[in-house]
């Protein structure tokens, strides 16, 4: 009998971890545009999800099989995240704002294969160097990164754009150039 409870109890967890992790692609998927990847994914998605709560539903008398179900439900929460992460789909865009406006941060940058616009601006404090750059996500820490040793003090804001026209730097990453040097890059990081 407790092999058995344990079997179900392991069935119940991992069902809901593979449910939940479907899930939050599928939601991610579906914000990015990505419909048809989406879809498919949703019926993989439904499918565990009905075997789950069958499984649940026929063992109701077992409060460890409510909780395993709960469990399961969290830990897909983490795993599809972290697939998300790692995935790293879509852009973002990144505002900085430098208290040295007399660094060559843009023509740096700009080296790194990333697209920069910049200007001047006036802050509280004086004269700024304010930029926006666009990166696939999966560049962002390295990034973030490059920011910091230009200028340790600048202010950085990122957000995901939600739609992406025209440009050069658009251009540049259709075609595969952009980064083409970043296995040298990354030797000397």
């Amino acid at each position: 009998m407790l092999e058995n409870a344990l079997v179900v109890i392991v069935i119940v967890l991992s069902v809901n971890v593979f449910y939940v992790s479907f899930s939050t692609l599928r939601v991610i998927l579906t914000l990015k545009g990505r419909r048809y990847i989406a879809a498919v994914i949703g019926t993989f998605e439904i499918m565990i999800y009905t075997v789950g709560l069958g499984v649940v539903l026929d063992n109701l008398d077992r409060i460890e099989n409510l909780i395993a179900y709960g469990l399961g439900y969290g830990i897909g929460v983490i795993v599809g995240s972290k697939i998300e992460e790692k995935l790293a789909l879509g852009y973002i865009t990144v505002n900085v704002i430098s208290s040295a406006p007399e660094l060559k941060f843009t023509k740096q940058l700009r080296e790194k294969g990333y697209g920069v616009t910049s200007w001047s601006a006036y802050g509280m404090e004086g004269d700024r160097l304010a930029m926006q750059i666009l990166t696939p996500r999966k560049y962002e820490l390295r990034l973030y990164e490059a920011i910091k040793e230009i200028d340790a003090k600048a202010f950085i804001i990122s957000y995901e754009p939600k739609q992406i026209h025209g440009g050069f730097w658009v251009k540049q990453v259709r075609k595969g150039r952009l980064f083409r040097n970043g296995k040298a890059e990354e030797k000397k990081i």
